[in-house]
Formats: C-alpha cells, structure tokens, sequence
C-alpha cells in the first residue's frame, strides 16, 4: 500500500543542501550515444551532502527497471543508511512506477518530485549531467558500450577524487566529507 503523501510532492523546494550524508539524495537519467549512434542510458544517483555519486548504471534501455537497479545499488553502497531519505527525481514514467515506488517504500524513504517542466528543481543532477558530458562525452567517440561504461566509471572517480567543487569550498566531494569527518571528531 503507498502511503497517503502524493508521490508527486515537491519536498526539497531548491534546497539542496544537507546537514549529514544519506539525508538528500538527487537521482536522474542522461542518454549517451555510441560511435555508431545507438544509445546508451545512464542512471545516477547523487547524495547532496557532498555530491558524491552513490550508483551509476548504464543500460540499452530507459526503464523503471533500470531505476530500481540503481536504487538498489545505492542501497547496498550505503549499508548504514537509516530510513528517511529523501530521494528526488524529475517525474519520468521509470521513477513513478509500480516497482520504484514500492522499492523506495521498502527502504524506507520518501520520493520528491520536480514540478512539471521545471529542470531547476532538480539542479544538481542537471549540473553533475553538464559536467560529465563536457569533460568526458563531447568530442569523443565511443566504438563499444564497455568503452563507454569504462569512460563514465573513470569519471565518477575523477569526479569524486580529483574535480574540485565551488559549493563544497572548493574541495572534491572526498575531500568534502573527510573534512566533515575531521571536525565531527
């Protein structure tokens, strides 16, 4: 049974800040195309603590099924996650299906949803999607979808170790949360 909240409830109204990891998280799907023009779809999600990548798939095709498994993939990341993650997506079919649904009700958490037509409300993941495609897609040309899936798995590493962050003091999201780490101790 869902719960009596309307799954299509803005919750993080352009806030999107968080005061600890697991508290925010940020998910959507970009497409990519290979040298030979067939498309690839990637699924991401994002904590907003420190715009860290917690899962990334990519796959043939855009389906609810593809956003469970990033979900799930998320899940198993994060082993210490408590309830009550907020988790916002655009209103695409795959993120109000059946299946998600009941997958983020299972973990516990609750579901936002950006207004009709309204990309901002979901900033960071259109951000993180700009980024990714000018500094490791454009101008390049991928012959192979394991090239493809090599090339994004080698970014989110960069992404995550090495590319520095004006909204995180111009740390890396490493740098970020181990610094949060040291003043927490």
């Amino acid at each position: 049974s869902f719960p009596t909240r309307r799954s299509s409830d803005l919750m993080l109204h352009q806030d999107f800040t968080a005061e600890k990891p697991n508290q925010k998280w940020c998910t959507d799907f970009t497409y990519l195309f290979l040298k030979n023009h067939e498309v690839r779809y990637n699924c991401t999600i994002l904590d907003l603590y420190d715009r860290s990548v917690i899962a990334s798939i990519t796959d043939r095709n855009i389906t609810s099924d593809l956003a469970v498994r990033t979900l799930k993939k998320a899940l198993e990341s994060q082993p210490s996650i408590k309830e009550g993650v907020i988790l916002h997506s655009d209103r695409g079919t795959q993120y109000t299906s059946k299946a998600f649904r009941r997958r983020i009700l299972a973990a516990g958490m609750t579901q936002s949803m950006s207004r009709v037509a309204r990309c901002i409300d979901n900033g960071p993941m259109e951000g993180f999607w700009g980024l990714m495609k000018r500094e490791m897609y454009y101008g390049k040309k991928y012959k192979t979808k394991e090239e493809l899936m090599l090339a994004i798995e080698k970014y989110i590493d960069y992404y995550t170790n090495k590319r520095v962050q004006r909204n995180l003091g111009v740390l890396t999201p490493l740098e970020f949360h181990e610094q949060k780490l040291k003043n927490v101790a």
